[in-house]
Order: C-alpha cells, then structure tokens, then sequence
C-alpha cells in the first residue's frame, strides 16, 4: 500500500533543499505559459478586431433591386424575325424602380424567420450637400437607427453624438466625418441638402459618422427612414435596400439562394461582397494558432529538461531511498509528485503573470479612424486559454517527470553507491 503522506514529505523536503533547481524549473513553467496567455489574448483580440472591421459594416445578405438589361429586346418578340440572328447593340436596361417590391411583407417574413437575427430597411438617395457656398455631392442613406446599431454596432462609429439622437430628431443627419471636415461643420450645425430634382431640405446635426474610411466618410450620411422617404417624396413602403444578420454566418450563402428565387430579388451573401475576407480571417487564426503551439512545445521541452536534471542530481537520494526500503514504484511517485507541484504552482502563476500582462496591453493607448471608439489594445480574456494554459502546464509537467522517473524507478543503487 502506498504511503502518499510520507511520499509527499520526501517530494517537499527534495524541493525544498534544492531551491534554485526548484525555483528554475517552476519559473520555466511560470514564463513558458504566461507568454502563451499573453501572446494568444493579445493575437486574438487583433483578430476580432479586424474580423468585426468586417462584419459589423457588411450584411450577412444583402437584398436589393439590381438593375439588369432586358433579356429579351423586343424585335426578338416579333414572329417574321423569330429564326433571324439580331444584331442589336447598346442594350438599355428597361425602366424600372430601385425600390424592392414588397419590401415589407419581406421584412416581416425575416423578422419572422428563427435563423434571422434581424433585417434592417434602408433607403439610399443621391443628394447634394450646400453649406453657404460650398455644395459636395454624396449619399443619404434613411435606416432604421436602433435596429442598425443592435446587428452592426453602428454606435461604435458615431463620434459626438448617438443613435438616440437621430432616432428623437425627425429632421436630423448623421454627418460623415470627412463631410463635416470640408464643411466645417459640427455636432448642434445646420446642413441643407438637395435632391436630384433640386428640392432642398434642411437638417440639423445631431452626430457624427465615422467609418474610417475616407471614401465612405466623404460622401455618406444617416437619417431616419421616413426623414428620406419624405425628401425624395415617397411613402413608407419605398425601401431600396434590405439588410440581414443571422445568428451563423455560415447559412448566409444557401439563405441567399432562397430568398432570390422566392421573391425574386437580387440577394448578395457575405462571402460574395467580401471574397477576400474568410480567407484573410483563416490564415491569421492559423497563424495565431500555430504561434501559440509552438510556444507550449518549446516550453515543455524546457520544462522536461529542467525536471531531467534535477532527477539526475538525485540519484544518490534516490540510492538512499531504495536501499532503505522504497520500492522502484515509490521512488517514481516521490519524483513525479515533485514534478506535479512543480506544474501546479508553476502554471497557477504563469496564468496570473499572463493576465497581469494582458491587463497591461490593454491599458496602452491605441487609436485607429476604423474605430474611434477603441482606445486601447484590444485583449480577447477567453476563460478557455487559460484551461488550455493550465492544462498543459499540469500534461508537460506529468510527461516531463514521467519520463526520468521511470529511469529512476530501475536504478540498480548499489551500482550509484558504488559509484559506477
């Protein structure tokens, strides 16, 4: 029957002699699996940051009404020319609206759809922006405001302002940065703006947009819904644009596929209007994951060489122990719960070094124009990484003091006594 008290004494009073072997070994625990808290909160944090870049300003599925060319011009109608081969050039697309037909019972269908997290309508309108004598041509686009800031954080981009704001000003405008720049206005200003027909309309500044890009900030604004629907003279169910988030993105494509051919609309998934962006996505996970698998695989070797010569500066102990009594098995377990002390106190310490670490990246100062309201680093404290950190800390350690242990457990101690 193993005696675990007595064993565990032994195992404290060898760590205990050997200090420095003790403190190097658990350090190299401690360093080893703080940088790999460090680095992958760190890495992984950028990555949702870029990732959200992404997503929060790009639909899951877009639906709109794209203008296309007739497939069929009308000589082709006509019987005498039916077995004719026409040459007709410069196609012209028939007159149609930009409005989506049916846009509301489409909305309410995806409202009502269990894999839609929301759709949100929107109403793009070409306008000229006057501000004294200075006129900039752009876009208004009228949105659902609270909606647009629970699917796509769109609060996140509004500096001095809020989407409360808009939501209680009929008349009120969410300027681009880059507009408000060039026009020298504020936040509490007054902008007019002039449809294609030459009406003009006044709005008050009651925020403003940043994107971050300045292509986008230059030229696109945000008003209600009905705010652009009564500039452009239409009634409430003119809606040119249907925006969709769903709870798994990964739906996006085949939900795409159904919605065209059910109401007959163009539908553009995430994957088609950011091709790029999975892919890009992909590669730096496997980056940070390979990145941080190579750090614990460095660290466990460390940490299993460190073990190895501390078991082999006690072979006369382990002599000793086997000559008064103990059993090769004893001898092993006396090692191995060295090595597991070691693993826990190491890993406990390196979990806590790692995340005062991580609360340090965090306090540095960071500024971006692709998100001005991110101040800081951004740090990703996942409660996984630290199961994984303290996981293998306790698995590199076990295999660690495994493998020397059982070396020691077939020591012959009258040839170490011996000195042979």
């Amino acid at each position: 029957m193993i005696n675990w008290k007595v064993i565990l004494n032994i195992a404290k009073t060898h760590l205990i002699t050997k200090r420095k072997s003790t403190v190097t070994a658990a350090l190299g625990v401690t360093f080893g699996i703080a940088a790999y808290i460090t680095l992958v909160s760190f890495m992984t944090g950028l990555n949702q940051m870029l990732d959200s870049l992404i997503l929060n300003q790009t639909p899951h599925i877009h639906l709109y009404n794209e203008i296309k060319p007739s497939v069929e011009q009308p000589v082709a109608l006509y019987e005498p020319f039916k077995n004719s081969v026409n040459m007709v050039h410069s196609i012209k697309p028939k007159q149609g609206q930009q409005k989506i037909h049916n846009a509301l019972p489409i909305l309410h269908y995806l409202k009502n759809n269990k894999e839609v997290k929301g759709a949100t309508p929107q109403l793009r309108a070409q306008i000229f922006y006057l501000s004294g004598s200075i006129e900039l041509g752009g876009n208004l686009i009228g949105v659902d405001v609270m909606e647009e800031a629970r699917l796509s954080n769109m609060g996140d981009y509004i500096v001095g302002g809020s989407p409360e704001a808009l939501k209680n000003t009929d008349n009120g405008i969410l300027l681009g940065a880059g507009l408000a720049s060039k026009m020298s206005l504020a936040v509490g200003d007054r902008v007019q703006v002039s449809t294609v027909r030459g009406d003009v309309f006044p709005l008050k500044i009651v925020g403003i947009y940043q994107s971050g890009i300045a292509d986008i900030d230059n030229v696109q604004s945000y008003a209600n819904l009905k705010t652009v629907q009564r500039i452009l003279g239409e009634a409430q169910n003119y809606i040119t644009d249907i925006k969709i988030k769903l709870f798994d993105i990964e739906k996006a494509p085949t939900m795409a596929e159904n919605l065209v051919s059910q109401f007959k609309v163009t539908a553009t998934d995430i994957n088609q209007a950011n091709a790029q962006f999975e892919t890009g996505s992909n590669i730096r996970n496997l980056i940070t994951y390979a990145v941080s698998i190579t750090l614990l695989i460095v660290a466990g070797f460390g940490i299993y060489n460190i073990l190895n010569m501390l078991i082999y500066e006690k072979m006369k102990d382990i002599a000793i122990l086997k000559a008064t009594g103990f059993s090769g098995t004893d001898v092993q377990l006396i090692f191995m719960s060295q090595a597991m002390i070691i693993g826990v106190s190491g890993g406990t310490l390196g979990l806590i070094i790692g995340y005062v670490f991580s609360r340090l990246i965090d306090r540095v100062p960071f500024e971006t124009e692709a998100l001005p309201t991110i101040t800081t680093y951004p740090i990703n404290y996942n409660i996984a990484y630290y199961v994984i950190g303290i996981s293998f800390a306790l698995l590199s350690t076990f295999i660690a003091g495994w493998l020397p242990a059982s070396k020691a457990k077939r020591i012959d101690p009258v040839r170490i006594i011996r000195g042979t």
